[in-house]
């Protein structure tokens, strides 16, 4: 096959493919391929401003990551849409982008200082009420993230946090919308319910009823399509014991391993920042008043308190707990572990101001023996050489799927079992056949029409499958016999739902009309002062009444009626609505009014967003 194919790209075919693409570029013209070379590292432009390929490819990835979190370790990640994840993706990312945009055009600004308080403070990042930098990094690479990369994406959050911020929290509402809301929200109504009910068994069907059905919906009864498949699995697992870790890999791996691990130090820090209101020169004067005193006898933490600029850590003496290296300013952290244990430096410039900072402690880790760490570390070791084997392999699977008619040479080369699954269609089957990708495979026009193989399809991170259509059953007419019993069930809950129907419109137009049919005057369902989450109540019906006019007078009912799921109808008799006569109480009106604002606030950021996308100039690539 694979001759075939390089026989006939000499041929005339492959000589005609390339004269259309001379003549193609010529009608496009060079600009063109410049245009396409310019734009192929980018997914979009937000006025003048790019958005990466890897930016979208992360955010894709997270986007997964998310969903499967969300979903359940047992859910199916074949089962996702990737375009849809893309479109979203790359949906989001514009949207993002528009917005940091409108904040850096409103001038919406904070410091480096707020970013690390806010890492240090985060409570996924402590362990047991600290913050961890082992945590934190742990986590962030779960995430995808590098420091540098989570920092900056942090620091865009905290803009667009501050412009929704601006935005939703300058609703208000009016007094008279209060009270109106709560007019509707506390109103409750008297009402009754009569319910005629779909009679299965009064329904009487012939089989020229069922047969006629039959004939008219042919095509609803088909036998399924269905498939049965061949297929070989390659599994990481297997190639484990094939492996071998030594000593000198095991000890350099030990060395590794202890390398990383670093002493965390607990900081406390009195800053005095410059600004506007507060010059350099300013700055360092006063924080030197602070250290006089300090230098007299006085508590660091009082003076903290009582000093300090960053109130994240103020209110605890100044105590900013335990981190390790990287996480502060530069010229802070130097400061820091230059200090020994209760020891208070001398004023610090940092990009926030002036600091002193003082060493409550340090936390040096415990070196694990090589013993206690030998099966992780073996375990490790194997993982990247089985891992460099799989891919290898996975990579020959493909290759000779691709070359060969079936799976006999793949199985025999790779010594792999070539297993056969239980028919299915095209909803899917169990185990192997409920993976979407497998299914997509099986009924492809390559494997039912031309009988190939498929490429490999990744099940899960240790599993590669290629499979192959055995046996491909097609659909076919179903016997009348066969389906009678279904159409049969199906035809009496229909007329059963449709006699229902007639009888209660019947009884309604009566009852619209002055009427009280006789059979029918005891047997209501009265339900008093109904709430808008009534318990006890089908749903439907709750929204019916809901919608209801009320009675223009008293003793004059008004009437509506719904169809429910099972078939049943319900006339409805609204016969009063009341509406709440006392004030509301400050705390009511309170909740309410926070509930509007919050409400119209988001509204209003949704309204912005899309009047940002409508004014922006945005091309996709």
């Amino acid at each position: 096959m694979l001759q075939n194919i390089r026989d006939n790209s000499q041929g005339w075919i492959a000589k005609t493919i390339i004269g259309l693409i001379v003549v193609l570029l010529a009608f496009t013209g060079v600009e063109a391929i410049f245009t396409s070379t310019s734009n192929s590292q980018n997914a979009a432009e937000v006025n003048g401003e790019k958005v990466s390929l890897n930016q979208l490819v992360q955010a894709v990835e997270m986007q997964r990551r998310q969903l499967l979190q969300q979903l359940g370790k047992d859910f199916d990640a074949s089962l996702l849409d990737e375009k849809l994840l893309r479109e979203a993706a790359l949906k989001g990312l514009i949207e993002r982008t528009l917005l940091l945009q409108a904040a850096g055009d409103a001038d919406f600004a904070f410091s480096e200082q707020a970013l690390d308080q806010l890492i240090l403070q985060t409570p996924e990042f402590q362990v047991e009420g600290k913050f961890s930098a082992e945590r934190f990094d742990q986590v962030i690479r779960q995430l995808g993230y590098s420091r540098l990369q989570f920092r900056q994406m942090l620091a865009q959050e905290m803009l667009i946090g501050q412009l929704r911020a601006g935005l939703a929290g300058s609703a208000f509402v009016t007094d008279a919308q209060v009270e109106a809301f709560a007019r509707l929200e506390k109103q409750t109504r008297d009402f009754a319910m009569l319910k005629v009910p779909a009679d299965t068994a009064a329904v009487q069907l012939s089989e020229d009823d069922v047969k006629a059905y039959y004939e008219a919906q042919a095509a609803q009864f088909m036998s399924p399509e269905q498939v049965v498949l061949e297929y070989v699995e390659l599994t990481k697992d297997a190639f484990f014991e094939q492996v071998e870790v030594s000593d000198e890999d095991l000890q350099s791996a030990y060395q590794s391993e202890i390398a990383n691990l670093a002493e965390q130090r607990r900081a406390a820090h009195i800053l005095v920042e410059v600004s506007d209101s507060l010059s350099d020169e300013q700055a360092k004067a006063k924080i030197e008043g602070v250290q006089k005193r300090l230098q007299q006898g006085e508590d660091f933490a009082a003076l903290a308190k009582e000093f300090s600029d960053d109130l994240g850590s103020a209110g605890e003496g100044g105590d900013l707990g335990y981190a390790g290296q990287g996480v502060y300013d530069p010229a802070f952290e130097e400061a820091l572990y230059a200090l020994g244990e209760n020891q208070v430096s001398a004023p610090v410039r940092s990009e926030f101001g002036w600091h002193l900072i003082k060493l409550l402690g340090v936390q040096a880790p415990e070196v694990p023996s090589l013993a206690s760490l030998k099966d992780k570390l073996v375990r490790d070791l194997k993982a990247r050489q089985v891992e460099q084997r799989f891919v290898e392999a996975a990579k020959q699977l493909e290759d000779l799927a691709f070359e060969a008619s079936d799976l006999d040479q793949p199985a025999e080369e790779l010594g792999l079992e070539i297993k056969t699954s239980e028919a299915f269609g095209r909803e899917g089957g169990e185990g192997l056949t409920a993976n979407r990708q497998v299914i997509q495979a099986a009924f492809s026009e390559d494997a039912l029409e031309d009988g190939r193989n498929s490429s490999t399809i990744e099940l899960d991170p240790n599993t590669v499958v290629v499979v192959r259509v055995k046996e491909h059953k097609k659909p076919e007419q179903l016997a009348l016999d066969q389906v009678s019993d279904s159409i049969r069930a199906h035809l009496t809950q229909v007329r059963a739902s449709e006699a229902a129907k007639a009888k209660g419109e019947e009884l309604l137009a009566a009852l619209r009309d002055g009427q009280t049919p006789a059979e029918q005057a005891q047997t209501w369902q009265p339900v008093e002062a109904a709430t808008r989450s009534q318990e006890g109540v089908e749903p439907s019906v709750l929204q019916a009444v809901f919608r209801m006019p009320k009675p223009v007078d008293a003793g004059q009912p008004t009437f509506a009626g719904v169809g429910l799921g099972n078939g049943d109808f319900v006339l409805i008799r609204l016969s009063g609505v009341s509406e709440p006569q006392e004030p509301l109480a400050d705390e009511e009106k309170s909740m309410y009014r926070q509930f509007l604002a919050s409400r119209s606030g988001q509204q209003d950021f949704a309204a912005f967003r899309k009047q940002l996308e409508a004014r922006a100039d945005i091309e996709r690539f």
